[in-house]
């Protein structure tokens, strides 16, 4: 690591359990219970600003980077306004539970039952969202593991990259405080729409306030420590923590440290205003160069300082622990927050935009070995051949770091959302691997669809073949198909009707957080809000981007469509009733129809057969959900990314037509099914370069696994660098890498202790392996582990 520093501020991580901070529930609480018949807006923002005068500011030792969360090391935290209630049912076995399990002591689980969820009770975001759901939605939406969109309303919604470079570098807290009291002063509120901006800027001067505070607090902490230090060193660096402190976030840095300072408190008063997930640090090596680049020519900052900070940002975004509900820990596994920072890339003008930051965000993610944040990197044909190596030499390393992206397709993806050229060309990632802006308001991740649901229902009369209960449209039996085509619309018919109900779904979500859950603090990190007047739940960003729907289990779906084409239209070796009663069996009894249904053509062996229907279930799976437009008017999203979704979602689903066994995972993202993509890497990508990434806005994601020997060599790391560099002109979009041999990872599933830093990748993020349930563990377990590029 780049100090002794570093390496104990990352040994306390380690050591640290995530626990429950209930700080900002009490005072969240207490504020609202003062506030009542104000405005909502204006209810969120004083509560945002009584949190940030009220929770504590801890200093932890030797620190360079201050502002925690909560009072613990790694902190997760509740907000009873989104949901309170999974809180209360869960808090007896938060210390239990399979998947992220959480710390609480047993006074804070009383002042929960006792003081906060009874104000709460009958307001809250969850609450709503269940009293308005269509019934006939709410069936196969709430906890079936179908469609599923609790993260938007068990949670808040997240998925915002701060500006930094139009906004908060420029004008600071102070500067937008300036911004809405200028506003305020040439409104009368003789109009609808002139009361509701003026609510809006009262909130937005409460939110500024507030942040101001906070850092003011840490100011003034820093000072009383500083006086009762008695090693020097520490001393003067407590003392410049205090100076910067009481300088940003209220005004623009001028040098890097204070910078990287503002940088985090920004993320950290995104985290108590709400919450949730995918608060990304945008192009962090574009918006912090010109800071590093002047204090290195000044003299006032060293190679090995900037690298330190760096190395101490990327531990405190690792400190904070996304509380969430057992369900949604099922689909976002390994206390994962999904802070993503993207580096490389082209600048606006078209430029390659790589510099030296871009280098160091590469070697702090080596050297920490922290799953946050999310290290993205854009590749293009001007990209330095150095970067591309050096990129692929982090891949080497195995921590499934960084994600790599396809610079020219996720300009593509944006153009197609509305962008002008100028600011597709300026994109982040977002979250897993969602194209963005920092001018956007956006869902990147608004539910989450079981493609394979489809082809069970197509088969299974509507119904669902574990629990026989009718979930999907009615349909004939199976037996009565007369042709693949007829099997083939049946599966569109079930997969358009889950897509309806994926709709209704997010409308009804964005209508009640629009009511309910303003965001006036995030409304000040995005371009548009202050200009218009209007929240950021209620539309207010530049862009106003329509909602991701996210497909789970393509691979499955065009593996099983193909089965029945092949052995059944074509050969005619077998009809669909036996299939259904195979499935229905879990294929115990049928060993040889088995053997014949894995041994069709599978997705990711670059055999067209299969893979040309993957691209019409792709392609039918855009044009249906842009049909549908969300509640600001824009059109819906698709996208084939993965977290751990395509687990849960595989759970619910009996056995399928290609091979799969009852409830085990289905495919995350467009890779291949797990242990069925057995010609080469080669093979996968050109598979999955056949769908037509640059529709998918959403995002596509591509998970391959190398045997760790494979990258030992500088020959084969620029092998690597090639078949990228060739996987991208073929237009694909992503690709991620785990290169750790099975081994290991059986290692650390018996012997946790011993493993407790060692990363992997999930599907469209990162995490600690032994943070994962045993479920998630032998799932990245059984992919195909490559041997040769």
């Amino acid at each position: 690591m780049s100090s002794k520093r570093i390496e104990e501020f990352k040994k306390s991580y380690i050591a640290s359990k995530p626990s429950i901070s209930i700080k900002r529930a009490e005072v969240f609480t207490a504020s609202h219970k003062k506030t009542e018949g104000e405005a909502i807006i204006i209810r969120r923002a004083m509560a945002f600003k009584e949190v940030c005068a009220s929770i504590p500011a801890t200093i932890f030792d030797d620190e360079l980077l201050v502002g925690s969360i909560g009072e613990f090391r790694k902190s997760g935290i509740i907000c009873p306004e989104y949901s309170w209630k999974w809180v209360d049912d869960e808090l007896d076995s938060f210390e239990s539970r399979t998947q992220d399990p959480y710390l609480i002591e047993a006074e804070a689980k009383e002042k929960l039952r006792q003081e906060i969820f009874p104000y709460w009770r009958g307001k809250s975001l969850e609450e709503t969202f269940l009293a308005r759901i269509n019934p006939e939605t709410a069936k196969i939406l709430i906890d079936t593991g179908i469609i599923d969109n609790d993260s938007k309303w068990r949670s808040a919604v997240g998925e915002v990259t701060a500006d930094y470079q139009d906004v908060i570098f420029k004008k600071g807290f102070g500067g937008l405080k300036a911004e809405a009291l200028a506003h305020l002063a040439e409104l009368e509120p003789v109009t609808a729409d002139d009361l509701d901006k003026i609510t809006f800027y009262r909130a937005a001067v409460l939110v500024c306030d507030g942040i101001i505070t906070l850092a003011r607090r840490y100011a003034d902490k820093a000072t009383e420590l500083a006086q009762a230090e008695k090693v020097a060193g520490r001393k003067a660096e407590l003392l410049e923590i205090a100076r910067i402190c009481r300088k940003v976030p209220e005004q623009p840095p001028e040098t890097f440290y204070e910078a990287i300072q503002t940088v985090w408190f920004t993320q950290l008063g995104s985290v108590l205003s709400e919450n949730s997930l995918a608060l990304n640090l945008g192009r962090f090596d574009q918006y912090m160069y010109p800071y590093y680049s002047k204090d290195i020519a000044a003299g006032v900052l060293t190679r090995e300082k900037g690298q330190e900070l760096v190395e101490a940002l990327w531990i405190k975004l690792s400190e904070w622990v996304w509380a969430i509900s057992s369900n949604t820990a099922k689909f976002f596994a390994g206390y994962n927050s999904f802070q993503n920072l993207t580096v490389g890339g082209r600048a606006r003008d078209g430029r390659d935009a790589t510099n030296e930051l871009s280098y160091m965000c590469l070697k702090a993610t080596e050297n920490v070995k922290t799953h946050q944040p999310g290290l993205s990197v854009r590749i293009h044909p001007d990209s330095p051949d150095e970067f591309l190596l050096a990129v692929c030499k982090l891949i080497g390393v195995g921590t499934g770091f960084p994600a790599v992206h396809n610079d020219r397709a996720g300009s593509e993806m944006l153009l197609a959302a509305g962008l002008s050229p100028e600011d597709a060309r300026d994109w982040n990632n977002c979250g897993c691997v969602v194209p963005h802006f920092r001018k956007v308001g956006e869902w990147t991740s608004a539910v989450s669809i079981n493609l394979a649901a489809a082809v069970e229902y197509a088969l299974n009369g509507g119904k669902s073949r574990i629990t026989g209960q009718a979930m999907g449209l009615p349909e004939r039996p199976a037996a009565e198909f007369a042709s693949y085509e007829e099997v083939k619309a049946a599966y569109f018919r079930q997969l358009a009707y889950l897509i309806k109900h994926s709709v209704v779904g997010t409308i009804t979500a964005q209508q009640i957080h629009a009511e309910m859950v303003p965001r006036p603090y995030l409304s000040m990190l995005v371009d548009g809000c202050m200009d218009k007047g209007r929240d950021l739940s209620k539309g207010g960003a530049k862009y106003n981007v329509g909602p991701v729907l996210t497909g789970i289990g393509v691979a499955d779906s065009a593996n099983s469509l193909a089965m029945i084409k092949k052995l059944v239209f074509e050969e005619r070796k077998y009809t669909l009733a036996e299939i259904c009663r195979a499935l229905d069996a879990d294929w115990a009894g049928y060993g040889e129809l088995r053997r014949a249904a894995l041994a069709c053509p599978k997705y990711g062996n670059d055999i067209e057969y299969v893979d040309a229907i993957a691209v019409e279930i792709s392609e039918f799976y855009y044009k249906e959900i842009r049909g549908y437009r969300d509640y600001f008017g824009s059109p819906f999203n698709s996208a084939f990314m993965g977290i751990s979704n395509y687990i849960p979602a595989g759970s619910v689903i009996g056995a399928t037509p290609d091979g799969r066994l009852a409830k085990s995972p289905l495919t995350e993202g467009i890779s291949p099914h797990a242990g069925t993509d057995l010609t080469s890497p080669t093979a996968a990508m050109r598979s999955v370069a056949k769908i037509n990434h640059d529709v998918h806005s959403g995002g596509t994601l591509l998970n391959i696994k190398f045997a760790p020997e494979l990258l030992k060599s500088e020959r084969n790391l620029k092998n690597l660098a090639a078949l990228i560099r060739a996987y991208f002109a073929l237009g694909a979009f992503h690709v991620q890498f785990n290169v750790i041999s099975t081994e290991t990872l059986r290692r650390a599933q018996e012997n946790p202790e011993d493993y407790r830093d060692l990363l992997v990748r999930v599907a469209g993020y990162s995490t600690q392996f032994v943070n994962l349930s045993r479920e998630a563990q032998d799932a990245i377990i059984a992919r195909t582990t490559y041997e040769t590029l």
